[in-house]
């Protein structure tokens, strides 16, 4: 049986595979997944994805689970600690944005319903067609990413500039980027 094609940002280990398989570009309507993408993706600012990945069970154990209410509750104390804390990003403007985040998501959740319902409105609660090529590359941001990020910094989160919102998108399958050669495009 012939080895499946893939978008090449996924090549180089087993773990970025698995991820690429299993989730990225998967819509997600699950909150507790939306706080998980946006703590990563937040983290991951200026650090490669793979590093990321490779730490993502140290950031489950650090951030309960990605339960934005336990999050939101973290003290001085606690985020303090977690800058000793070799299993994840020890930066400590992201380890307290986090629970800035997590405040944030909170109050949107009580606003909205859900966190689903208000981050699924900047693409009208489908996913988009990145339509992505060798001619038509990924981009780093789009007019959604923009709009999302402005929103976002305008309810109290921070790390959530237009880039990272757009990898935040791809995560969370609010827009299809997988390459049109790659198996999960269309899957």
């Amino acid at each position: 049986m012939p080895e499946k094609i893939r978008c090449s940002w996924c090549m180089k280990t087993e773990n970025m595979r698995e991820y690429h398989d299993t989730e990225w570009g998967i819509a997600i309507h699950d909150d507790r997944r939306h706080f998980e993408f946006i703590v990563l993706e937040s983290f991951q600012a200026g650090l490669s994805w793979q590093t990321i990945i490779n730490r993502r069970e140290g950031f489950r154990r650090a951030f309960a689970a990605f339960d934005p209410e336990k999050v939101a509750v973290l003290t001085e104390v606690e985020t303090a600690q977690l800058m000793f804390n070799e299993d994840i990003i020890r930066n400590k403007l992201k380890i307290t944005g986090t629970v800035r985040n997590a405040q944030a998501f909170l109050k949107i959740q009580q606003e909205f319903g859900s966190f689903d319902a208000f981050i699924w409105q900047f693409t009208q609660g489908i996913t988009i067609d990145g339509n992505r090529s060798i001619s038509n590359p990924v981009p780093a941001s789009s007019p959604e990413s923009d709009a999302m990020s402005k929103a976002l910094k305008k309810r109290g989160f921070t790390f959530v500039g237009t880039t990272i919102c757009y990898a935040y998108m791809q995560a969370a399958g609010m827009v299809n980027d997988h390459m049109d050669t790659c198996w999960r495009k269309n899957s």
